[in-house]
Parts: C-alpha cells; structure tokens; sequence
C-alpha cells in the first residue's frame, strides 16, 4: 500500500512503453488513492481509448466518474461547512451547545483528512482557531487543539506556517494552564509538531511541498527553548511541568545510538540544565517552591539521566558533571537552611537520575556532613529531604558501608521515636537497603539475625494501612524491594495476600515512580535475576585462599521458588504487570520493562500456568515488551511469548491481529548470539504460528527468518535440528518455500531425502513429512529426488 511509490513505478513504466494498459491501470489507482482524481480518471480514460472491449476498464471508469461528482460536492459544500463551524464557535451571542457539540465534532473529523486539513488552513482556518484558544473557555480550547493536531500531523510546511501564526510563548502558555485535559491536549499537539519538523516530509505531496523547502532546526530549538523556560516559570502548573518534562524526553535524546549527531541534547544541557534542576530541587511546602506533582522530580531524573546517556565523549560529560557541581555549590553556599535543603534535593534527584553526577556532587565538602546532620532535625520537611538523599546515597556498596558505620545508630533513632509515619517509613527504607548490602548472599548479614524479617512486617503493616497516603506508602514499597534478597522475606510476603494485593493497587494509580520498586520486588520474589553458577574447582581454589563464597539461601530452592510463582498468580500479579505495561509514563525507563520481561518469563516457566498468564492480559503486555527496551529485557519478553505459543493454541492467546505482531519478536530468538533453549523454543513457537495460516507464513518469510530455519537444520544439537526440521515442514506448504528445493547448485533435498533416513523417529516424521507435502504440492521435486542421492530408493523402503 505504498501508492506514492506504485505511482512513480508505473509512471517509468509508461515513460518506456506508452501502450502499457497495465501500467495506467495501475497508476490510476495509485492516483485514486493518493487522492489525486482528475488525473486517475485521466489515465482510464486512455486505457479505455487503448481497449475498448474492457468491461472491467469501462466499469472502473464509470465507477471513478461517480466518486468525483461526490467529491466535486464535498468540496463546494465543505468550504461554506468551515466556515459555517468558526461562525457557530466564535459567536458569542450563540446558547446552543448541542450545536457547538456538533460543530467541535465536525471541524476535528475534518482536520483528520488531509483534503479537510488543507480546506481548514486555506480557508484561514489558523487564525480562527487562534481565537478559540484566546477564548479561555476548556471545550473550545480542546477543540482548537485537537483541530491542529490533524493539520499538522506528518505535514512540514503547514506545520512551521502554524508555528510562526500561533507563536512558541502562546503555544506554552497553552500546556502551563491549570486545566489538565488542555495541558494534555496542548502536550499531544507540540509532540505531533515536534515528529513533522523532525520528519520532515512523509508523505508525498509533489509539487506543494518541495517547493518550500525549510530548516526546520530552528523551530525545534525555538520550541525547546519555551518548553524548558516554562518549567522554572512559577505561573506554570504542576501537571503542566509534568507533560514539558515528558515532551522534553520524548523528543531530545538520539532515538538509537546509530543517529550520531547528539547536538540537540548538548544545547538543552547548556540552556536548560540549570531549569530541569529547578524541578529536580523543589523542596514542596517550602516558601516560593514551584507547583509540583509527585511525578515531577522522578521525571526531572529521567530527563537528566536520557541527557547524560546521550553525551558521547568525557568533556562532554566533564561538563555535565561541572554544571551540576555549580547549581549545588550556589544553593549550598549563598543561602541558609532552605539553601542547603535544595542543595541535597538536588542530590537525591541526580542519584535517581545520571548516578555518576549525583556521586560527583556527594563528594562535595559538606554534603553529607549536612545530610547527616539534618536527619536529626525537628522540622518534618527537612527530614524527610535529609532522609531520602541518605537512602539514595546508600547505592553504592562502599558508601553503604560508611553509612552503615555512621548513619544507622541515626536512622533507627529516627525509626523508633519519630511521631510521624512518612518519617518513620523513609527511615525505615534506609535501614533496610543497607541491611540488604550483601545482596542474595546468605552468609554476608548486616543486621542481626531476624531484624530483617521486624523491617519486612513492618513495611507490609504501613503498605496495607490504607490511612497513610499513597506516596508515604510507596516507600513501603522500596523497603520491601530491598528487603526481598532475603528468602525468609519472601516467603512471607507471598503468603500475605493483603500485602501483595496493596501493593499491585499501588502498580495501578496514578503515582509512577512505585513502578521499579514493585518490579524489583516481584523479581526479587521469582529469583528471575541473573545468577551464573560458579566452577566448582574456583569454589575449591577460593577455600583454599580463604576468600568469601556467596551461600544461596536454602529458601531459594527452585521448589521454593515454583511455590512462591503459584501464589503471586493466585493474587493477580498479572493484571497488574499488565497495567504497568500500559502506562505512557518516563517512570516506565528501559531498565524497569527489563524487570517486568524477567518477572513474565518466571511466570510462564510452568506448562500449566501460561493459560492463566495470557487470560489475564500477559500475552497482549508481552508484545511491547518484546518490542523495545534494553535487549536482555526484549529477548526474555520474546522468551516468554515463544513458551506460551508453544503449549496454547496461538489463535486464542493473541486474537486478531496481535498473532502477527507475535512473529517479530519470535524471530530475534533465532539469532546466533541467543542461547540454545531460546533458538530452541523460537523454532518451536514459529513451527505453531507457520501451520496456521498461509497469511502468517507470508509473514515469516518477510522477517527473513527462513535462512536461519535452515541453518540450525544443521545444528549438532539433535532437538535444535528436529524442532528446526519440523518448521521447515510447515513452511514448505508456501509457495516461496517450495521454489527453494528446486534451485540449481543448493543441497536442501538432499538433506531432507537423507534426514528421512536418520534414526532418531521424530527427525525421520520431520523429513518424510517435509518430503510429502513437497511432492504433493510441487510435482516438479518428483523428478529431483532420484537425483540427488543414490540412497533414495532404500530410504523410502525403509520408511514403508
């Protein structure tokens, strides 16, 4: 279905042979397509001329010549409906609402058509709709904004001729409004300006297009600009600052380390660092602090950390780390208490975000003395800034450890005799990070026995106790992440079903950054981390030098773990894995998906769980997963989709259309660098998909993956060969397939004739198979088979 294409192949074609009817034919529905009428009909009207006896020529003629009286009537009544629709909106006189309703509806349908958009913005469509969005009024502004986003979608000129008509300043304003369904309006119309400038030109207009040819660089960074001015501005409101700062990481950051040119981020670092740290350091409650949701500075991290991953060489990163310093040093210097507040604000959120530039900053003099100190102060705000920089300090083990030398006699002060619970609880997440110090090593206990499993029921006790706000609650959440290296932890937390089930309503609600705790926490429960089993003569070498040996805790087991898998379904984990998935949120990094993949591939692992996994919606948020995010975290999605469509029947765990978007996912397991089982199981899962429907092997064949069937035909792992063998047999019902037997010079026949002689049964059904459909379907093999070996005749023999 790419016409504009079609259209230019068929015109080479009439340029060579100007007869060719085909070639007309086949432009004209191009034409018809792309909307370019009078020229399809043009093009008809010669094939009829060339063939006149063509009923089928003279009925697509007729059937053209209808549309475009249609259309000829559309377009005359479209242009007085236009400006029909601005007269109803812009009158002020006019009570009608239900026609108001009606008008909004029409003009946003019609700005989705690119004939409508164009009659829209010739008809000075942009001005009037200016003055909607001057109205104030949400449903007119709404309408406004929904309107441009159909005139601008994938259209580069109409796009900057509305940008300079509208203005960067108004278009901000417009996202800083309190009212959060325009801010989000606004938000979706800058992101589709943002892919039109940045596409350039997608589809084809000839003509119209090239002949402004503009550099759309300019507008980009004239947007940015407000975009990062409106996240310092006070006036702005927090949902407001919320959707810039997701703007901002959609569009900043390279797409894929392949685009080389990062200047973009290299200018947002130098005119904006300083305003996303402003976000990054609100201290709320404080005097003269900005608007802020409780997504705010989680995003402000993100944002940071995209920008700082972005940056390719070490001056570049020199100076990120200098400007950060900088932002601190003045906070911290220049102004009293509420100064060093924002200053270890500003820490937390760097060490959420870049970590390299938050352990820069730490290292500075007086950072942690001051957060230290502060941990003891009276005032409730200062110490829940002062405790929750002391627990993201605690990342890394060294540090941990000097914490653990001065700070813990402080944290359990404030754990046993704060009156307040939301201190309480962020005193008692830092006790359990440095308690779980030494990871899954049993033998490497920080806190004395069972003092573990007091902080774990204590986490659960504030996670169930539905009084306690949601974001005091979600601390609860990062306690238990930490504390579940422990296998005693979560043997109890499963067995707690209120637990679990608070803590997958908390999955769900709007508050976001509890996503990678809960995704932590479920890994930590499924042990679907990676852990590499040593060599038993290094364990021998590392007694005899005495070094310390990680122990696995005997809870650990795998029966354990199969047991603990079973009761985290029974609560519906799925439902709210799924939901995680679904969220269009920057709390949802790459890192956090990778964790969901690894928590689906645990639960799919047993045969007769996978029914439950995909009716509760794991097969339809597998295939996202699957599809982006960091490669380990794609090929355990796709692992886990291969395992349920090897044992379900494919049709019903991905009805309709997702069955296709399964085959991209199934075949990146067959690439050399993944592990035997996962080629193994992508073999398998596509055997399944190929013997379905002919429409699913087409698709198949377009993800090249027949090349690679054919090359593990040779594997030296019997069960990698047969399941290899066995998808070959039911790609070869196409016909693409089939054609491959019969090429000169290549060796395919004979493998199948002779692995129809092997001795392992499956492989001999395999081939025999392979060779029987082939017969069938493409006599012409009938003569190639006594050709390619003299042992065919025994083979067959001794099939019979």
């Amino acid at each position: 279905e790419d016409y504009a294409k079609a259209e230019a192949d068929a015109t080479k074609a009439i340029e060579a042979d100007g007869r060719d009817v085909k070639a007309l034919f086949r432009r004209s529905q191009a034409l018809q397509q792309l909307g370019r009428l009078d020229q399809a009909v043009g093009d008809l009207q010669r094939c009829v001329s060339l063939e006149p006896r063509n009923e089928a020529l003279q009925e697509a003629l007729r059937a053209l010549g209808s549309s475009m009286h249609e259309k000829m009537k559309t377009m005359s009544c479209t242009d007085s409906k236009v400006q029909q629709m601005f007269q109803i909106l812009l009158d002020p006189k006019e009570e009608d609402a239900d026609k108001k309703q009606k008008a909004v509806q029409n003009l946003i349908v019609l700005a989705r058509e690119e004939a409508g958009a164009e009659k829209i913005f010739q008809s000075d469509g942009v001005r009037l709709l200016t003055q909607l969005l001057d109205t104030a009024k949400a449903d007119l502004m709404l309408a406004a904004l929904r309107t441009l986003v159909g005139l601008c979608s994938g259209h580069r000129s109409r796009t900057s001729a509305i940008l300079a008509e509208l203005g960067a300043p108004r278009l901000s304003a417009v996202l800083g409004v309190e009212h959060e369904q325009v801010s989000l309006a606004a938000c979706n119309l800058l992101h589709v300006m943002f892919d039109s400038l940045k596409e350039g030109l997608q589809k084809d207009f000839r003509g119209k297009e090239d002949a402004v040819v503009l550099d759309s660089s300019r507008d980009l960074k004239l947007l940015i600009k407000h975009l990062l001015e409106l996240l310092a501005l006070e006036g702005a409101s927090a949902h407001g600052r919320d959707n810039a700062l997701n703007l901002l990481i959609k569009v900043v950051p390279r797409k894929s380390p392949k685009e080389t040119n990062n200047s973009m981020s290299l200018w947002v670092i130098d005119q904006g660092l300083k305003k996303i740290l402003e976000v990054g350091s609100t201290v709320c409650g404080s005097p003269g602090s900005l608007p802020v949701t409780e997504n705010s500075r989680m995003s402000a991290s993100v944002l940071l950390s995209k920008l700082y991953e972005d940056l390719k060489c070490d001056a570049e990163r020199e100076n990120f780390h200098h400007l950060c310093e900088d932002y601190v040093r003045g906070w911290f210097e220049g102004h009293e208490l509420l100064g060093k507040l924002r200053a270890i604000q500003t820490v937390s959120c760097l060490l959420q975000g870049p970590l390299d530039a938050g352990n820069r900053v730490l290292e500075l003099e007086g950072i942690m003395d001051s957060v230290l100190s502060l941990c003891a102060s009276v005032c409730e705000a200062h110490q829940l800034v002062a405790v929750e920089a002391l627990i993201h300090a605690a990342d890394k083990a060294k540090r941990a450890s000097f914490i653990t030398a001065n700070g813990v006699s402080l944290l359990k002060e404030i754990y046993k005799h704060s009156e307040r619970d939301s201190i309480r609880i962020r005193a008692l997440v830092g006790l359990c990070k440095l308690g779980s110090a030494g990871g899954t090593d049993f033998s490497m206990k920080q806190f004395a026995e069972g003092s573990t499993m007091k902080l774990a029921k204590q986490c659960r006790k504030w996670l169930c106790n539905e009084a306690i706000d949601a974001g005091t609650r979600r601390w609860a959440v990062e306690g238990l992440a930490y504390l579940t290296f422990d296998a005693d932890v979560k043997e109890e937390f499963v067995e707690d079903k209120a637990a679990m089930q608070a803590m997958f309503h908390l999955a769900k609600s709007e508050d976001r950054s509890v996503l990678y705790a809960v995704a932590s926490t479920l890994v930590n429960c499924t042990n679907s981390y990676d852990h590499e089993e040593p060599d038993p003569q290094m364990l021998e070498l590392a007694k005899y030098a005495k070094q310390h040996i990680p122990e696995q805790h005997p809870k650990d087991k795998p029966e354990f773990v199969k047991r603990r898998g079973g009761k985290l379904l029974m609560a519906g984990v799925v439902s709210a894995l799924a939901c995680m998935v679904k969220s269009e949120n920057p709390a949802l990094t790459n890192s956090c998906r990778e964790l969901i993949s690894r928590v689906f591939l645990a639960l799919v692992e047993e045969a007769e769980d996978r029914g439950g996994v995909v009716a509760q919606g794991g097969g339809k948020a597998l295939i996202p997963l699957s599809l982006e995010g960091t490669e380990v975290g794609q090929t355990k999605a796709a692992q886990a989709l291969a395992k349920i469509t090897i044992t379900s029947n494919p049709e019903m765990a991905f009805p309709g259309e997702r069955i296709y978007e399964v085959v991209r996912p199934l075949v990146s397991l067959l690439h050399l660098q993944r592990t035997g089982l996962e080629n193994f199981e992508g073999l398998m899962a596509l055997t399944n998909l190929a013997g379905i429907s002919e429409r699913l092997r087409q698709k198949i064949l377009k993800e090249r993956a027949v090349p690679m069937i054919e090359g593990y035909m040779f594997e030296e792992h019997e069960l990698i060969r047969l399941a290899a063998t066995e998808c070959m047999c039911n790609m070869a019902m196409s016909k693409e397939v089939q054609e491959l037997f019969l090429a000169e010079g290549s060796d395919r026949l004979k493998l199948m004739v002779l692995y129809s002689g092997e001795e392992d049964e499956k492989l001999r059904r395999a081939a025999s198979g392979t060779l029987a459909m082939l017969t069938a379907l493409h006599p012409p093999i009938c003569k190639r088979i006594p050709q390619v070996t003299v042992h065919w005749l025994e083979i067959l023999q001794a099939l019979l």
